[in-house]
């Protein structure tokens, strides 16, 4: 398991590098995807991003094209892995749970000194509710992606309807990526999420973060890192049991 906690660094092991891959891979090819689906519009050259140092060819379309096939097959692949191998390993640490709702009203209230945030898991809530939005809005970019992708490279001729309707959940779920990474981005910049940072780039929280706002997750964490007692020790005990009753029966059996 991973997760652990390293009280003489002071730190709590929050990602494994799986987790870390996963979320760079993805976020690093979302992110030039953003760009390249954007150079596929006229664009580039209107805003003079082609003058741009090594920004040149973004006013080539097929250029730009052939980027975002590219940056496609890690985004695909790692989203497929991330579906696959949490659902294996029965991570639900981020599936929405009843109350969420309300209890990121509770926490947003917090942030302008209104209440004080319950004690959490290893997720917030709104993280919860957060995973489940991108999470749809990746599934609909990569099945509107694929039909245009077959539409370029196997059927020219494709009904005109599907592709029309195709561009359009593509293009519609393209600008709520956009706005999703953007929430995900200033969801750090606040001050009682900054700590996590820290997570995202080397895996690891600070101990005193995770006291004082994940509190539920460290006891998790401790139970599971508590020693289970040795089996010769249980078999033993056991055996000593056995034969003390064994003892008494004889006592008993004389009298």
């Amino acid at each position: 398991m991973a997760e652990r906690i390293l009280k003489a660094k002071g730190l709590v092991v929050r990602h494994g590098v799986i987790e870390l891959i996963e979320h760079w891979g993805i976020a690093l090819s979302g992110l030039l995807l953003l760009m390249s689906g954007l150079f596929e519009l006229p664009m580039a050259n209107r805003y003079y991003i082609t003058s741009l140092p090594g920004l040149s060819w973004s006013g080539d379309y097929f250029i730009s094209l052939q980027i975002h096939y590219i940056a496609s097959v890690p985004f695909v692949f790692l989203a497929f892995f991330h579906l696959v191998y949490h659902g294996i390993r029965a991570d639900r640490g981020l599936i929405p749970q009843k109350g969420d709702v309300r209890t990121s009203i509770a926490v947003i209230k917090s942030f302008f000194g209104k209440g004080e945030e319950p004690p959490f898991h290893k997720y917030l809530p709104e993280q919860r509710l957060a995973y489940i939005v991108m999470a749809a809005i990746i599934v609909m970019l990569i099945l509107s992606g694929l039909v245009k992708t077959y539409k370029n490279v196997y059927a020219p001729d494709m009904s005109l309807t599907i592709v029309l309707a195709a561009t359009w959940v593509h293009n519609i779920f393209f600008v709520l990526f956009i706005l999703a990474f953007l929430g995900h981005i200033g969801a750090l910049v606040l001050k009682p999420n900054r700590p996590m940072v820290r997570g995202i780039l080397t895996g690891a929280v600070r101990l005193d973060y995770a006291h004082h706002r994940h509190p539920l997750w460290l006891e998790e964490i401790e139970q599971a890192q508590e020693p289970c007692p040795p089996l010769v020790s249980a078999v033993s005990s056991t055996e000593d049991s056995k034969r003390e009753n064994k003892d008494e029966k004889r006592a008993e059996e004389e009298i």
